[in-house]
């Protein structure tokens, strides 16, 4: 988790933008309430994550309709949520959210995702899937192409079009939305529309940003993304699985992506390498760095103009990709 001191480093010179450096600080006096955190059970650090992030998920869009619902053949819970009144099917975002697989909810990311929904015109789809390590790959995977199948049959019944799809998510959940379509693409069926990843954790081999970015000066540290990892997966043979490190599939086919890339993040040269990649594949690839930003900025909306910034970047390019 975050920590609550801050270096002599950061403060002769600071890298991270100030207002997303307010939020930094902000998280982190939230977690510093909870002196036992260390200590603390999985449930418990879970529950205290979501009573910290609470302050970040108030104000935003207001929705026209929100539905949750039990769907596919995992009985995967959903929430859509409609930005619009109305009787037209509009496209959808499957929104999978952050936590290394192990941490966060719907709930943590509601906002990200309704401010998605109002700033690009779409319903979006979010999706509760199973945390680890009560469960271990592929079983977050299963129950995200789950969703995009189960949308695709039975999507027009809410008021969503299946012929407009995209997949998107942060961290843990840009992930899985890689993922997803390398299985989709692997089993015969076609891929979505659109791909919005967000400061993605492709792969675990470490790069230059994973030292320059690393300590508690910024949000995301190189030993709790260890532990992540190892929450996540079976056991060492999954490294080589390229549904779990997407960096290292072969990537062609894969639907158009747009990358929300955070300069100041241990995931940046990851991020850049997958930015890479995709265009290596022939995918088309709208990559933003953010100067400044630093793991889940984007989360910081409310005081962060950069964060704002990013997220009309990317509403901008989702609304032309799904025609919203």
């Amino acid at each position: 988790m975050e920590r609550n001191e801050q270096s002599s480093t950061a403060a002769r010179h600071d890298d991270v933008d100030p207002e997303v450096r307010t939020f930094l600080q902000r998280m982190n006096a939230g977690y510093a309430a909870f002196p036992g955190l260390a200590q603390a059970s999985l449930p418990e650090a879970r529950r205290i994550a979501e009573t910290v992030r609470a302050q970040w998920v108030q104000g935003g869009p207001a929705m026209a309709a929100t539905t949750e619902l039990r769907v596919g053949a995992t009985h995967t819970r959903i929430r859509i949520l409609r930005p619009q009144h109305g009787d037209a099917s509009l496209p959808a975002l499957v929104y999978l959210h952050g936590g290394g697989w192990t941490m966060f909810s719907i709930d943590t990311h509601d906002r990200l995702m309704r401010e998605y929904a109002g700033r690009a015109g779409v319903a979006v789809v979010a999706v509760d899937y199973s945390l680890s390590p009560e469960v271990k790959f592929p079983r977050a995977l299963e129950e995200t192409t789950d969703v995009i199948q189960w949308l695709r049959a039975h999507g027009a019944e809410h008021g969503i079009d299946a012929a407009r799809l995209a997949v998107g998510g942060d961290s843990a959940g840009a992930n899985l939305s890689v993922a997803s379509q390398l299985r989709l693409r692997e089993s015969g069926q076609p891929v979505v529309s659109a791909m919005l990843l967000n400061y993605g954790a492709y792969s675990d081999r470490p790069t230059p940003s994973c030292t320059r970015y690393d300590g508690p000066d910024y949000m995301l540290e190189v030993e709790e993304m260890h532990r992540f990892w190892l929450n996540y997966l079976r056991d060492d043979r999954d490294r080589g699985d390229p549904l779990a490190m997407p960096l290292h599939a072969d990537l062609q086919g894969l639907p158009p992506a747009f990358l929300a890339v955070a300069e100041c993040d241990i995931l940046a040269d990851g991020n850049q390498a997958m930015a890479q990649a995709l265009r290596d594949a022939g995918c088309t690839v709208q990559a933003h760095t953010y100067a400044g930003a630093t793991h889940s900025f984007l989360e910081a909306m409310s005081i962060s103009t950069l964060a704002n910034r990013a997220l009309d970047d990317a509403s901008a390019w989702l609304k032309e990709r799904l025609g919203a």
